[in-house]
């Protein structure tokens, strides 16, 4: 008789942390395709294919839930965007830059935020958790444009320079999440990158 060797199984904080990111990845499509107020618990944890127990496990409410899948996958969405930076050229860095940013601000995950900054402007509660992961996603945002462009952002209008090309494809963002305007998009960076090209004060 031929004895089958046992399997190996997954530890358990690695099933934890797969089953976590099930549950952030499932929410941020919940809040994309069905809005704050459309998504629940039980939808997510259907989605991800985990029990109502297991979820309240990790995550004890649907704010808890969303403000942590929003705030974690912003995080990956900054490494991807890294990754598409590694090979930036010198020449046409003002144009490359902002592409690669605007991806983000396309991005599922910048959709779903937009739906957790609108249903906090009217429950305070939410406010409370939203404020501080946008203050903090918006700062480190800001760092990486300035490392990104190669500016010193304490030279002349460096810092405003970047931040209002931040504005812009937060502006930008919002009226893709209404209909397909990359051509409009595309001749706005075009245009932006001139100013950039003249106005950034570079070393």
């Amino acid at each position: 008789m031929v004895t089958q060797a046992p399997q190996a199984r997954t530890p358990q904080g690695e099933r934890s942390r797969a089953m976590r990111l099930r549950l952030m990845e499932s929410t941020v499509e919940c809040l994309v395709e069905l809005g704050w107020a459309g998504t629940t618990a039980t939808d997510v944890s259907r989605r991800a294919g985990v029990s109502r127990g297991a979820q309240l496990h990790h995550f004890p409410s649907k704010q808890a839930l969303v403000v942590a899948a929003v705030g974690h996958l912003t995080e990956r969405r900054r490494d991807d965007m890294r990754l598409a930076a590694a090979e930036l050229p010198y020449d046409g860095r003002t144009r490359a830059v902002p592409e690669i940013l605007s991806q983000h601000f396309t991005s599922p995950v910048f959709f779903a935020a937009l739906e957790l900054w609108v249903a906090a402007r009217t429950d305070a509660e939410l406010r409370v958790s939203v404020g501080p992961l946008e203050r903090r996603v918006g700062r480190e945002t800001h760092a990486y444009a300035v490392e990104l462009l190669g500016v010193d952002e304490s030279a002349g209008d460096n810092r405003q320079l970047v931040q209002a090309t931040l504005d812009m494809l937060r502006g930008l963002g919002l009226a893709a999440s209404l209909s397909d305007d990359r051509k409009r998009r595309a001749a706005v960076l075009d245009s932006w990158a001139v100013v950039l090209d003249h106005e950034l004060e570079t070393s």
